[in-house]
C-alpha cells in the first residue's frame, strides 16, 4: 500500500509537470511541482494528529521497555569512531557540493583539482570517505554477537547488489529519456495516433478516478477532525483534474480528432493545429514505472504471501534478471543504430518493454530490501542500517551518473546498443551471483525470510 501510494503521486507528478514542461515551458512545469509540494506540506501539517504518537519522542517508559527487550551486546560509539564518522561525513558532503560546482563553473571553482597516486582529487576524496566508512563498519561488526553480526553481513551483501541495481535502473531519467527524445519514433498519425490517445486517456482518467474514489472514502472518515487538510487536498485534485482535462483536450485536438472553435480554443490557450498528428513527449515514458507499480504491486504482494514465496536471494536474482531483460530489449531495439548517429526512429514498444521489466524487477527488490533491513537489524540499530542501505543507494545513483556520462563516448565508438548490452551483462551476472550465494546468505539470515 505504501509503495503504491508513493507511486500514485509520482505518476501524477511526472504526467502533468513533464507535459507542461515540454509543451508549454519548463518554468511552468517546475512551478507546478513547487505548488504541489507546498500543498503537500500544508496537508500533512494540518493532519499530523492523524498519526497519533507515531514519530514522537519516546517516553522514559518506552525506552526502558526497549532496553529490556534488547538483550544483545551493547556496542556504543567510541570517541575515535565518532571522529571517523565526522571525517567520512565531512568528506562526503564536500564532495557532494564540489562535484556539481566544479562542472557548472567549468573548473574555475574546484576544491579537489589536485591529482594524487594517478587519481583525480574528486575520485580520491569520495573513495577515501567510503573507505573510512567501510573500515568503521567492518570493525564494529566484530564487536557484536555472532547472530547479529551474521545478519548485518547479510544486509551488507544485499546493499552491494542494490548499488548496481539502482545504477542500471536509474538510467531511466537520464540515458533512456535521451534515447526516447533522440532515438525513438514519437510522432504518430492515423490509427496509431488514435490508439495512443485512447490508451493515454484511459491511463490518465482511470487511475485518477480510482484515487479520487479512495479520497472520498477518507474524507468521510477524517473531514470532521481534519477539515482544513482535506480542503487543501481537494483543491489540489481539482487543479489536477483541470490540467489533465486540458492536456487531453489539447492532444485530441492536435491529432485532428476533436474540433474546437477559435474562441473556445483561445480561452483554453491551445495553439492552432496545422497538421493532424500526435507527438508523444519524452517525459511520458517516465509515467510507465509508476503506472506499472500501481498495477502489479498487488499481484506481487499476493505472490509473497503464497507458499511459492521465494527466498530473499531469489527475489534479488529475479529482480536483476528482469533488469537485464529490460536492458536487452532496448539494446536489441537499438541494434540498427550506427556508431556516432545522433538521431534514429526506434519503435516505442522497446522503451515500453524496458519500463515494464524494470518495474517488475523493482517490485522484487526495493520493497523487499526495506522489509529485510527492518527484520534483520537489531531494534536500536535500524536507523543506522537504513543509513547503510541508503548509502548504497546513493553510490548506485552516482554510478548511474558515471554510466550516463560515458554513454556518448561508447555510442560514438561502438554504437549505443553496445552500451545497453554492457548493462545487460552486469545485471545478469549479478543475478547469477545472488543465486550462487543463496546457501551462504541463507545461513547468515538465521531463519529470516
Amino acid at each position: 500500500i505504501f509503495y503504491m501510494g508513493v507511486n500514485a503521486g509520482a505518476f501524477l507528478g511526472i504526467l502533468l509537470c513533464g507535459y507542461l514542461g515540454e509543451k508549454v515551458g519548463w518554468s511552468i512545469g517546475f512551478g507546478l511541482a513547487g505548488i504541489f509540494m507546498l500543498f503537500g506540506l500544508l496537508q500533512f501539517w494540518y493532519a499530523q494528529g492523524i498519526f497519533g504518537d507515531i514519530g514522537k519522542k519516546p517516553t522514559k517508559e518506552t525506552k526502558a521497555q526497549q532496553l529490556q527487550d534488547d538483550t544483545d551486546t551493547r556496542n556504543p560509539f567510541t570517541t575515535w569512531q565518532m571522529v571517523l564518522i565526522v571525517i567520512s561525513s565531512g568528506l562526503g558532503l564536500l564532495w557532494l557540493l564540489n562535484s556539481p560546482a566544479a562542472k557548472i563553473s567549468e573548473g574555475s571553482f574546484d576544491l579537489f583539482s589536485f591529482n594524487l597516486f594517478g587519481m583525480g582529487g574528486n575520485d580520491l576524496v569520495i573513495l577515501s570517505a567510503l573507505g573510512i566508512f567501510i573500515i568503521l563498519l567492518v570493525y564494529r561488526l566484530t564487536k557484536y554477537s555472532k547472530i547479529t553480526r551474521d545478519k548485518m553481513i547479510a544486509i551488507a551483501f544485499f546493499s552491494f547488489l542494490i548499488i548496481f541495481f539502482w545504477a542500471i535502473f536509474e538510467q531511466a531519467p537520464g540515458t533512456l529519456t535521451i534515447f526516447a527524445k533522440d532515438y525513438t519514433n514519437r510522432v504518430l498519425t492515423g490509427n496509431s495516433s488514435l490508439i495512443f490517445l485512447i490508451v493515454n486517456t484511459l491511463v490518465c482518467i482511470v487511475p485518477l478516478a480510482i484515487i479520487n474514489w479512495v479520497l472520498v472514502k477518507l474524507f468521510k472518515q477524517t473531514f470532521k477532525n481534519y477539515s482544513l487538510s482535506n480542503i487543501i487536498l481537494s483543491i489540489s485534485f481539482v487543479i489536477i483534474w483541470i490540467i489533465t482535462l486540458w492536456m487531453l483536450t489539447n492532444e485530441w485536438y492536435k491529432a485532428g480528432f476533436l474540433s474546437l472553435g477559435d474562441g473556445f480554443r483561445g480561452f483554453l490557450r491551445i495553439d492552432l493545429a496545422t497538421e493532424p498528428l500526435t507527438e508523444v513527449q519524452a517525459s511520458w515514458f517516465g509515467i510507465l514505472n509508476s503506472l506499472f507499480i500501481i498495477t502489479f504491486a498487488p499481484l506481487f504482494s499476493k505472490w509473497w504471501e503464497s507458499k511459492y514465496n521465494p527466498s530473499a536471494n531469489m527475489k534479488y536474482a529475479i529482480g536483476l534478471f528482469l533488469l537485464a531483460l529490460g536492458m536487452a530489449c532496448v539494446a536489441f531495439g537499438a541494434a540498427g543504430i550506427e556508431p556516432g548517429a545522433k538521431t534514429a526512429s526506434v519503435s516505442m514498444i522497446w522503451l515500453i518493454l524496458v519500463y515494464l521489466f524494470h518495474t517488475l524487477g523493482e517490485l522484487c527488490i526495493s520493497p523487499v530490501a526495506l522489509s529485510l533491513i527492518s527484520k534483520l537489524s537489531p531494534a536500536r540499530m535500524i536507523a543506522f542500517m537504513f543509513g547503510v542501505y541508503y548509502l548504497a543507494v546513493a553510490i548506485g545513483m552516482k554510478l548511474a551518473g558515471v554510466f550516463g556520462e560515458n554513454v556518448d563516448n561508447v555510442a560514438n565508438e561502438n554504437g549505443i546498443s553496445y552500451f545497453f548490452w554492457v548493462l545487460t551483462a552486469i545485471a545478469a551476472v549479478l543475478g547469477l551471483f545472488s543465486i550462487l550465494m543463496k546457501p551462504v546468505i541463507g545461513k547468515l539470515m538465521h531463519g529470516v525470510r
